[in-house]
């Protein structure tokens, strides 16, 4: 496992931002490849985040709570909160307030993980992948894709259930400049690039913010491994930036689960 002292800048960065990746086949010349890294801590934070919660409400009683329980109430009740304040097109606490939570706690989880070390992480994982893992799975692109991907089809599933399939179509026709046959392909076009920005934005900004957060910590770490000077300004900027960052990784994760809700109440909408 290469040190930040043994690598120029350059290096040193891109040894961090290698994926661990699994080519499906070499047939498609390594187009279809799974990032290895990001599936498993993906997977494995969500394990953790449904357990911790699951065993706190196990054990909550009616009395007066535990810290634990305390926390998960509070946790509940504001995302519940959030969820009332978008949500009227029926009983939110069936399918959007738990979505809601889940996207909230899991992408928080995710997002934290950029406070560990990137040196600690890679010398365990070096026996894995010559590069280590990459630990932060919402600083890949593919997981933030595949996230708001997953929410688009839940607004297509919701707009169909709700309008019925005529209905969906009709609205995908004919809104919103009006019923005219000429006017369908404007309309299709206007609603497939609604679609599509909105799907873009949704994974890109949650992207961008994470992958940004992860280059400055590598800069830091690099920057604390340069000597004496260099380990006292490393480590205080690291701390000041890390103490930030708390803010962005819970502001990121409540902007994904707010446009979650905003985009689910919109497939209800009738135009």
């Amino acid at each position: 496992m290469a040190a930040a002292g043994e690598l120029t800048p350059s290096e040193y960065i891109e040894h961090h931002l290698s994926f661990f990746t699994k080519p499906l086949g070499e047939e498609h010349g390594g187009f279809w490849a799974l990032n290895v890294d990001s599936l498993i801590v993906s997977i494995l934070l969500g394990l953790v985040g449904i357990g911790f919660i699951w065993w706190v409400v196990r054990g909550a009683t009616s009395g007066v709570p535990t810290r634990r329980q305390a926390l998960i109430e509070l946790l509940i009740d504001f995302v519940d909160e959030q969820a009332k304040g978008i949500f009227h097109q029926g009983d939110r606490h069936r399918f959007v307030a738990p979505l809601a939570l889940t996207v909230f706690v899991w992408v928080v989880l995710m997002n934290a993980m950029d406070f560990l070390p990137a040196d600690l992480v890679g010398l365990v994982t070096h026996h894995v992948s010559e590069h280590g893992f990459r630990y932060v799975p919402t600083a890949d692109v593919n997981t933030t894709f595949a996230l708001s991907i997953s929410v688009l089809v839940l607004t297509i599933v919701f707009a169909i259930s709700v309008k019925g399939v005529g209905g969906w179509l009709h609205e995908l026709f004919c809104a919103p400049f009006g019923k005219h046959p000429l006017l369908w392909p404007a309309n299709f076009l206007f609603q497939m690039v609604e679609y599509v920005s909105k799907t873009l934005s949704h994974s890109l900004r949650l992207f961008g913010n994470m992958y940004a957060g992860e280059i400055l910590f590598l800069l830091l770490w690099m920057w604390a491994a340069t000597g004496l000077w260099g380990t006292i300004f490393g480590s205080v900027l690291g701390l000041g930036w890390a103490i930030f960052h708390i803010l962005i990784v819970l502001l990121q994760a409540y902007i994904f689960m707010m446009l979650t809700i905003v985009y689910l109440a919109m497939a209800h909408e009738h135009h």
